[in-house]
């Protein structure tokens, strides 16, 4: 072997660990006489409906709370297509870890126009309680939108209930 063969043999390598900074970055605001506290389903539909409005294919949001239900934010997860969109618990989940926030509203438009839940739908919010509830960050509800102006709620439906009987709604 050579001189600098051994150079290159003996030479340790270091690997460098990234440093990653993540941060939560306001894009707009929606604007509201007063900052909104959710007492209601319906309340939220309302909200969400302002805020889905000119939506054209399906768009899943959440709405941030604070621990007096106050809105933080709002947040759209994904955008997917006319019939559908895709997000894992996770993504639904790091702005609400981000915003430091004790609940959540998670909410999607159906462009359809139909209100009534895919069997994809109840099992993301089972899921997203299930990961909530490890995390500390309640679900109280997830609603389906459509646009003219009717709406779904899993915690009116029952479904929320049926997950944790001694969890109280909204």
């Amino acid at each position: 072997m050579t001189q600098e063969t051994l150079t290159l043999i003996e030479k340790p390598t270091h690997y460098r660990i990234p440093v990653y900074k993540v941060a939560l970055v306001r894009e707009s605001t929606l604007s509201q006489l007063q900052r909104p506290q959710i007492r209601s389903a319906a309340h939220a539909a309302k909200i969400l409906s302002t805020y889905l409005a000119d939506a054209d294919r399906e768009h899943l949001v959440v709405m941030l709370l604070n621990s007096k239900n106050r809105i933080i934010g709002i947040n759209t997860v994904s955008v997917g297509h006319l019939s559908s969109s895709i997000a894992h618990p996770r993504e639904i989940l790091k702005p609400a870890i981000l915003a430091n926030a004790a609940a959540l509203v998670l909410g999607h438009n159906h462009p359809s126009g139909e209100v009534n839940p895919s069997a994809d739908d109840v099992e993301i919010t089972k899921r997203v309680f299930a990961a909530g509830d490890l995390l500390g960050i309640r679900l109280l509800d997830h609603l389906i939108i459509a646009e003219d102006g009717r709406w779904y709620s899993f915690q009116e439906d029952g479904v929320l209930s049926s997950l944790s009987p001694w969890r109280s709604s909204l």
